[in-house]
C-alpha cells in the first residue's frame, strides 16, 4: 500500500510541490542524487571509478511533450559525454537514456526518439562509452525494445532494460536470445495494472530469479540490477554454473542505496556498476526510490525528525 501511494505521488504535481518546498528535502535527496549539474556528475563519477566501480549516468527527466524539451535532453547528454572525455573517465562508462525524455511520446515519436538516441550513440562510441535504454511503464515496452533492436545494428553495444514484474518479460528474454544484447534486469519501479504485471513481492522475486537463470544461460550480457544479497548470490552461482567469466556479466546498483553491498561485490572481484542520476528533475526518481524499499522511507523520515 505504501509503495503504491508513493508511486502515485511520483506523478502528482501537488505532492511534488509539497516535497520540493520542504527545506530538508534536498539534504535527503543528496543521498540518491549527487547533484544537479554535469560537474556534479563528473565529480561523483571520479570518486566511484577510483573506488573500483564503473557508472551508468542518467540525466534526470521523462515524459517530455515538446520537441524543444527532447532536443534539450539530447544536448545535455552530448555535453555530459564531452565532459566525461575531458575528465578522462569516459572509457568504460555508460549513459542511460529514457526515450520519453527524447521525444518518444511526440507525434512520430519513434522516429524522433530514435534519431536523438542515435546522435547520443555516435558521441558515446567516439569516447568509449556505451548506452543503455531505460525501460519505463508497460505502454512503452514494445517501442523501446524495437528502438533498441534498430539501434543495435550500427551500435551492437546498446543495452535494453527488462522488468521482471511484467508478465511478458520471459517472452522478451527468449526473443533476445541470439542477439548478444546487453540486458539490465530490474524488478520494476512503475505502478502497473494486474493484467500486465505481477503484484505480490514474492511473485516478482520468483520471476527475477527465473530471469537471472535465463539470462545467464543465454548469449546476452546480463546486468543484474538489484540490492538484494540473495539475488546477487544467485547471479554469482548461475554465472559459475554456466561457465560465465567475470568479464561477461556485471552487477548494478543505484547510487546511495547500498554502498556496503557494492563494496562486497568489488572485494569479491565482480564487476560493479553504479546507476548515477543527476539533474534538476529529480522528484519522480526520488519518489520511486522511496517506493521501492521501505528502508529508504525510514531514512527520509528520520532525517525529517532530526531537522
Amino acid at each position: 500500500m505504501l509503495s503504491q501511494t508513493l508511486n502515485r505521488a511520483s506523478r502528482s504535481t501537488t505532492a511534488r510541490r509539497a516535497v520540493e518546498s520542504f527545506p530538508l528535502t534536498r539534504k535527503v535527496v543528496d543521498r540518491f542524487v549527487p547533484g544537479e549539474t554535469t560537474a556534479d556528475a563528473i565529480a561523483a563519477t571520479r570518486e566511484l571509478v577510483a573506488a573500483g566501480r564503473s557508472v551508468t549516468i542518467d540525466v534526470l527527466g521523462e515524459d517530455v511533450l515538446d520537441i524543444a524539451g527532447a532536443r534539450a535532453t539530447r544536448d545535455a547528454y552530448l555535453d555530459l559525454l564531452r565532459a566525461l572525455a575531458d575528465a578522462g573517465v569516459a572509457e568504460g562508462s555508460d549513459v542511460s537514456l529514457k526515450l520519453s525524455a527524447l521525444g518518444q511520446a511526440l507525434p512520430d515519436g519513434t522516429t524522433v526518439a530514435t534519431e536523438h538516441a542515435a546522435e547520443i550513440c555516435d558521441a558515446a562510441g567516439a569516447v568509449g562509452c556505451t548506452v543503455t535504454l531505460d525501460m519505463e511503464d508497460h505502454t512503452t515496452v514494445d517501442s523501446t525494445l524495437e528502438i533498441g533492436a534498430d539501434l543495435r545494428q550500427p551500435y551492437p553495444w546498446i543495452g535494453n532494460v527488462l522488468q521482471t514484474n511484467l508478465r511478458r518479460t520471459p517472452g522478451d528474454i527468449a526473443a533476445l536470445e541470439g542477439t548478444g544484447a546487453r540486458i539490465r534486469l530490474v524488478k520494476g519501479a512503475y505502478r502497473e495494472p494486474e493484467s500486465v504485471a505481477l503484484q505480490r513481492k514474492a511473485d516478482v522475486d520468483r520471476a527475477y530469479e527465473a530471469a537471472v537463470d535465463a539470462l545467464m544461460a543465454s548469449d546476452c550480457y546480463p546486468m543484474i540490477a538489484t540490492h538484494d544479497p540473495a539475488m546477487l548470490d544467485r547471479a554469482v552461482a548461475q554465472a559459475r554454473a554456466t561457465g560465465r567469466g567475470e568479464d561477461r556479466w556485471e552487477a548494478q546498483m543505484l547510487f546511495g542505496v547500498r554502498p556496503d553491498l557494492e563494496q562486497r561485490m568489488v572485494d569479491a572481484g565482480h564487476r560493479m556498476r553504479v546507476y548515477l542520476p543527476y539533474g534538476t528533475d529529480w522528484y519522480g526518481y526520488f519518489m520511486r526510490r522511496l517506493a521501492e524499499r521501505p528502508a529508504n522511507v525510514g531514512f527520509f523520515l528520520r532525517a525529517l525528525m532530526h531537522r
